[in-house]
């Protein structure tokens, strides 16, 4: 039998543990730059959308550092690598509608949640202030929702924990579901976490099936492009509005969608890689 290329790593609370130090590490980090910057050069770099994307690169390179060195390669003799292979086109046919599709059900659902009220109302406009700095500066947000996000959030979510719970003999469905729960906890508030989950579960299932890693960040670049999109030209981030249709509608053609192309991808498609 030809052995693989790829380290077959597991991931239970020592890992857990491992990516929370990288976390810490590099927000600490991260907080005595901008801390120095005031001092040194008399200007707040926390405040800028570009200290912001690259606080999140070094944050997440930290993580995915810490979890190669101290868990990966002790354990397995390799360092951590991951399947990119393209796949057939005929699955990216399948699995971008049934992103859209999904996308469509996590907004409706997204939106059954207040933006009003005592709690919810003081926390969704912090919320919206902090995507406001994000915002002002488009190149800054594509590089940093279309292109740094996908990359960083899919290794860690997909690629080491998805994997590693997986590897470590948990159910495929339970490791899917437990991956997009954290992944959708993450985002620290409820709007996102709803949507993040949902989406999570379908990024979850097209890298189970095809056992490549460039698919899910493709597909969550495609959401975030969306987005984008959405806010800079109309301002707002749902569908519905943009559209001026009924979010019941975007309801329906999200559960139509997502019926119909995840029946054709998980029990039509045959394409299932291993990696060798």
């Amino acid at each position: 039998m030809e052995r693989s290329r790829y380290p077959k790593y597991i991931f239970d609370w020592i890992g857990g543990l491992i990516l929370f130090a990288g976390y810490i590490a590099g927000s600490i980090a991260v907080g005595f730059v901008g801390l120095g910057s005031k001092f040194v050069f008399r200007v707040d770099f926390m405040q800028k959308p570009w200290f912001l994307m690259l606080s999140n690169a070094v944050v997440f390179c930290l993580m995915i550092a810490a979890f190669d060195f101290l868990m990966v390669r002790p354990k397995t003799g390799k360092k951590l690598n991951f399947n990119f292979s393209p796949t057939n086109f005929y699955t990216y046919l399948l699995i971008f509608p049934l992103m859209l599709g999904m996308m469509f059900i996590g907004e409706f659902v997204t939106s059954q949640i207040p933006t009003t009220g005592p709690f919810f109302g003081d926390y969704y406009e912090f919320f919206e202030n902090l995507m406001a700095n994000l915002v002002d500066d488009p190149i800054v947000m594509i590089i940093t929702a279309v292109i740094m996000a996908p990359i960083f959030e899919e290794i860690i979510f997909r690629g080491i924990i998805q994997k590693g719970l997986i590897n470590k003999g948990v159910e495929p469905w339970k490791a899917i579901l437990l991956s997009s729960i954290l992944f959708g906890i993450i985002h620290a508030n409820p709007w996102q976490f709803v949507g993040a989950s949902l989406l999570g579960f379908v990024l979850g299932l097209v890298y189970y099936k095809t056992k490549s890693l460039l698919l899910p960040m493709l597909l969550h670049g495609f959401n975030n492009l969306c987005s984008s999109i959405l806010i800079f030209y109309t301002k707002t981030e749902s569908f519905a509005e943009a559209f001026k249709v009924s979010e019941y509608i975007i309801l329906a053609i999200g559960i139509v969608l997502f019926s119909l192309f995840y029946y054709l991808f998980m029990k039509k498609n045959k394409v299932h890689y291993s990696e060798i």
